[in-house]
Order: C-alpha cells, then sequence, then structure tokens
C-alpha cells in the first residue's frame, strides 16, 4: 500500500490544476466580499461548478469542455492541504475539550440513534419521492461513508451516477446551507464572513517548518495505521499531542488555511463535471429536501442535549450536520465552535453509519 503521496511530474497537468485553483480563488474572493459564510469554500466550490457546467454545455464534445469528464483532481495533492485543515483543528485540543468529553455520552448516544433514523427518512425521500429503484435509493440514504456508500452501492447493483451524485450533493448541500442558515439564525455574518480568523492575525511563516512536518507525518501515519478520514485525522491527532504537551506552536497564517479552503471548494465543484443539468436539478432538489430533513432531526437533538451536555446549541447542530468530516470540522473551526468536540462526533458518525451500510450491504446481497 502506498503511504507516501507520490506525484507524478506532468506539467500540463500541474498548470491545469492551478488553473483550477485561481478560478476557485476567484470565487473565494468574490464571496468573501458578498459577505457569504465560509466564503473560501463555498466561493470556489460554486464558480468552478458553474464554469465545469457552462463549458461542458458550449464544447462540441464533452472531452473539448474546460473541464473534461475524465478528469479528477490529484488527491495526494488534495490531502495536502485537508491535512492542514487538520493540523489547525488539533491545536484547539486543549485540556478543557478532554474534560467535557465525559457530558459528551449525551450527545454520542443521541448520534447512535440519529444515524438509523436518518437512514430511514432518506431511504424513504429517494425511494417514494425520487423514485430511485431500491439499491440506489437505499446508498443514496446513507448520511455518511461517502466512499463506502458507492463502493457497495455498485457492487449491490445501484445506479452509480446517481449514487454519486447523490453522496456529493449530500456533502455540498450541507456545506452550503449550514453556515447560510446559521447567518440568518444569529442575525449576522459569522465566522469567516465576519471577518473571523482561523489564527492569530499576527502569525507569520516562524512555525512554517514544524508545521509541515506535523502534517506530512501525521498523513504517513494516518494512512499506515488505517484510521478512518486519515488526511484529517492524522495530522490532528499528531497535531493534538504537540500542542497538548507544549512541545511547539503550530499557528500557520491565515491565508494558508484560506489556500487550503479554496482547494477542498475546488475539488467540490470538479465533481459536477459530466453531470447533465436534467440530473443535476434532480438530484439538487432531492439533495436538498434529504439534507434539510436530516438538519431538522438535528436541530431537535441539539435543542435537547443543550441542557444535558453543557455545549453550545451550534456546536451540537454542526456535530449532528450530515457533511464530510473534513468540511464539518473546516465549519467548525471557521465559526469558533469547538473544532475538536465536532469533529470526534463526526468521526464517530462516519464509523457508525459504515458499519450500518456493510450490514445493509452483507443484508441485501
Amino acid at each position: 500500500m502506498r503511504v507516501i503521496p507520490k506525484f507524478q511530474i506532468r506539467p500540463r497537468l500541474i498548470l491545469f490544476h492551478l488553473g483550477l485553483i485561481a478560478i476557485g480563488s476567484v470565487g473565494g474572493f468574490a464571496a468573501q466580499a458578498l459577505g457569504l459564510p465560509l466564503p473560501f469554500i463555498l466561493g470556489s466550490l460554486i464558480l468552478v461548478a458553474v464554469i465545469a457546467q457552462v463549458s461542458e454545455a458550449l464544447a462540441s464534445e464533452p472531452e473539448k469542455a474546460l473541464i473534461p469528464p475524465s478528469f479528477r483532481f490529484n488527491e495526494d495533492f488534495r490531502a495536502l492541504f485537508i491535512g492542514v485543515i487538520g493540523m489547525a483543528i488539533g491545536t484547539r485540543l486543549t485540556m478543557d475539550v478532554i474534560l467535557t468529553l465525559p457530558r459528551a455520552a449525551f450527545s454520542f448516544a443521541a448520534l447512535t440513534a440519529f444515524v438509523p433514523i436518518t437512514f430511514w427518512l432518506n431511504y424513504q425521500i429517494f425511494h417514494r419521492v425520487g423514485k430511485y429503484d431500491h439499491a440506489t435509493a437505499l446508498f443514496s440514504a446513507s448520511p455518511g461513508g461517502l466512499y463506502e456508500a458507492i463502493l457497495l452501492g455498485e457492487q449491490s447493483g445501484a445506479d452509480i451516477r446517481q449514487l454519486m451524485l447523490a453522496q456529493f450533493l449530500r456533502i455540498i448541500a450541507v456545506v452550503t446551507l449550514l453556515p447560510i442558515g446559521m447567518s440568518l439564525y444569529i442575525g449576522h455574518p459569522v465566522g469567516s464572513a465576519a471577518g473571523m480568523g482561523l489564527a492569530p492575525a499576527d502569525t507569520g511563516l516562524e512555525h512554517l517548518p514544524i508545521g509541515a512536518a506535523v502534517v506530512v507525518l501525521g498523513l504517513v501515519v494516518g494512512k499506515r495505521i488505517h484510521l478512518p478520514a486519515p488526511q484529517l485525522l492524522g495530522p490532528l491527532l499528531l497535531s493534538g499531542i504537540v500542542t497538548l504537551t507544549g512541545i511547539a506552536v503550530l499557528d500557520l497564517p491565515n491565508w494558508m488555511l484560506s489556500a487550503s479552503q479554496i482547494v477542498i471548494g475546488t475539488t467540490l465543484g470538479t465533481r459536477f463535471v459530466g453531470i447533465r443539468p436534467a440530473m443535476l436539478w434532480r438530484g439538487a432538489w432531492l439533495a436538498v429536501l434529504s439534507v434539510g430533513t436530516m438538519l431538522l432531526v438535528g436541530t431537535a437533538m441539539a435543542l435537547v442535549l443543550v441542557p444535558l451536555t453543557g455545549e453550545h446549541f451550534d456546536v451540537l447542530l454542526i456535530s449532528f450536520a450530515p457533511g464530510g468530516v473534513t468540511e464539518m470540522a473546516l465549519i467548525a473551526l471557521s465559526l469558533n465552535a469547538n473544532p475538536a468536540f465536532v469533529t470526534l462526533h463526526h468521526i464517530y458518525r462516519i464509523v457508525l453509519t459504515v458499519l450500518v451500510i456493510g450490514r445493509v450491504a452483507k443484508r441485501f446481497g
């Protein structure tokens, strides 16, 4: 198994990636100027997705589009930036967070119920409302475990294009709707949209060498010991150890963290390549209905858990939001909503969901 990222030197492909990131950067700064929440990930996602769809519609052949259907963003390159986000979250792992874990037993118990409840509700949405066949609806309904759902769904005879669209749109819908909804709920822009940085404003590059070492070593160890979401969790845990023991300070400048968000948003935007508008719109409204239902369940549970856990409502809501681990951790980091606490819950949700998907696949088979 390959552990250390291996990059092939292909100048044209490297320039193409850099061009996409440049487009994503324009979208990120435009979103920041408009005051959107989580602007660098949302802005880059939206602009790259729009360009992907428009260029494909205008091209004489799909492969002649600006972003051809065969293109896949380099996962090893993306992993480095996810590692930076993981390291930043790990710096928030303090003794105060660890001391709150006993009270988190209530929220973990609620999360154990959240997964099967939302799984069943989503199945009803995709099968009865969306008219997806049984296998496609079943694996589209998964509230996590994106890659496992796609792999097992394909093996079970699901429509792979509909399944992939449903799973990617779930993450994109949460990333889009949750920060906007929280801004509307609070009454003003929150997190990075309100000018909040992810690191102290005067942070420079003085911690870059040790930070880079933590990211690379965390990526290697995370994959070697088969951690869930290793690109995020490996650097996160190593950063947490370094921070808790006082070995070093790992703050990186805000522009590096913003760049990581742009790369992640750009990657998500490229997922819209090769998808016909009719399928996209159908998948989009089903995703909004599905995510809206899951967020309602999560909101109800968060309201009940506030007095039991002592955590703020926004922290609990983000902990139950059914997005990707990286994206939800990034939202928590942006909103300063106890990102370490949130990340632990999402790791548990993903592990629990993967176990449920495995049982479902075995029973379906």
